[in-house]
């Protein structure tokens, strides 16, 4: 009967706006998340170039920098390794007004801060660390010569004019870089903790509504004392316990979602568990676990997505809300909750995008799973 059933409900789905706008959503912050650190303008691990004279700056604003190699060179990373945890700069990014290239060294005009320039000149000895990385012997003499030589063919490689299209922040880190990033943590945030709360609720609300009796009593004992809790006081509560970190939040927020689902997963066993297809099974002498896991549950799956749905976008909250805090993801990795906190305050002066950005963000993607949860939902009422 599954069978027949699915294709229509599948159908069904799919024809759902809601769940269109929802999935399209869904689909480039995972996009986003996977390969983010080839999509962003920095690509350094966490997003996390600080150039501070550019700092606090608004979206659309340009700088000119000379790239300046570093000493040592960071060794390349593999596609995996980029992809993962990003690249080491190669380069220290200086922004400058204007810049000349001599014999011997190059001239520029240093931004220090608006309208206020230093000139510095930078030997092109300091160029060579880039040309001669992989040379294990080479004298100065002849690294200055090759250097000479190849300035003086393209120069230009060492200019780099960007455009920070949402600004920078506090520190001089590019936004949009930070917010691409960020969408990882949020979807695994949500991932995590959607996965924790399937778990324990699933297992919990089985045995209570499957066996009844004293286990019941002692799990809804548990649920109910979870549930007087606030959820962001017991949140802290766990995040204390475990410590401030990047697994510890996903771990807190995971350990507080489970109870809407345990609470479902009991009233569906209730109502389910004396059904003739259920005695049917117990007369052909199935064990409990079958028929629990091949009968009963595959029947009330549908409300249980609609709840992980929900849940998922509520653990995108709480995290934003931890890190604003202080007590979520810490820096110098992206939260979008964090970045609020970091920029909230240019809200009421000339620069609100820098922290509007990141709770646009939130809210899109909070909208994008609630609006999956409803066309699960449409979908599976037989009313419709």
């Amino acid at each position: 009967m599954s069978a027949a059933e699915s294709p229509s409900v599948w159908l069904k789905l799919i024809r759902q706006p809601s769940t269109i706008i929802g999935g399209l959503i869904t689909i480039l912050a995972v996009l986003l998340a996977i390969f983010g650190y080839w999509i962003s303008p920095d690509s350094s691990p966490d997003a996390n170039r600080m150039i501070v004279e550019i700092a606090s700056r608004p979206p659309g604003f340009r700088q000119q920098f000379l790239l300046l190699p570093k000493s040592p060179q960071p060794p390349e990373v593999s596609w995996w390794k980029r992809t993962l945890f990003g690249q080491p700069d190669r380069f220290t990014f200086i922004p400058i007004g204007s810049h000349e290239w001599d014999q011997d060294s190059v001239v520029v005009q240093q931004f220090i801060d608006e309208d206020l320039y230093d000139r510095v000149a930078f030997s092109l000895t300091l160029f060579s660390v880039d040309q001669h990385a992989s040379t294990q012997t080479t004298s100065s003499d002849q690294k200055l010569n090759n250097q000479q030589s190849i300035v003086s063919v393209n120069p230009d490689r060492y200019i780099k004019e960007q455009r920070f299209l949402l600004g920078t922040d506090k520190f001089g880190r590019d936004m949009l870089s930070r917010l691409i990033i960020g969408t990882r943590i949020s979807l695994l945030v949500g991932g995590i903790a959607m996965v924790l709360s399937l778990t324990i609720g699933l297992l919990l609300g089985s045995i209570a509504g499957f066996y009844g009796g004293k286990s019941d009593q002692v799990i809804m004992w548990l649920i109910n004392v979870i549930w007087s809790i606030p959820t962001l006081l017991l949140v802290f509560a766990i995040t204390l316990l475990l410590g401030k970190g990047f697994w510890q939040v996903f771990i807190a927020v995971g350990l507080t979602m489970w109870v809407n689902v345990a609470r479902l997963v009991r009233g569906q066993l209730i109502a389910t568990r004396n059904l003739e297809y259920v005695e049917a099974a117990r007369a052909l002498g199935y064990r409990d676990f079958r028929i629990l896991v091949k009968h009963i549950l595959p029947n009330i799956m549908g409300p249980v997505l609609v709840v992980a749905a929900a849940n998922f976008a509520s653990a995108i909250v709480v995290e934003a809300g931890l890190s604003f805090l202080g007590v979520g993801v810490q820096p110098p990795q992206p939260s979008w909750g964090a970045m609020i906190k970091e920029n909230y305050n240019f809200i009421i002066t000339n620069n609100p995008m820098l922290a509007l950005a990141p709770g646009f963000a939130i809210m899109l993607l909070v909208l994008a799973f609630n609006l999956i949860g409803n066309g699960i939902r449409d979908a599976l009422d037989v009313r419709s």
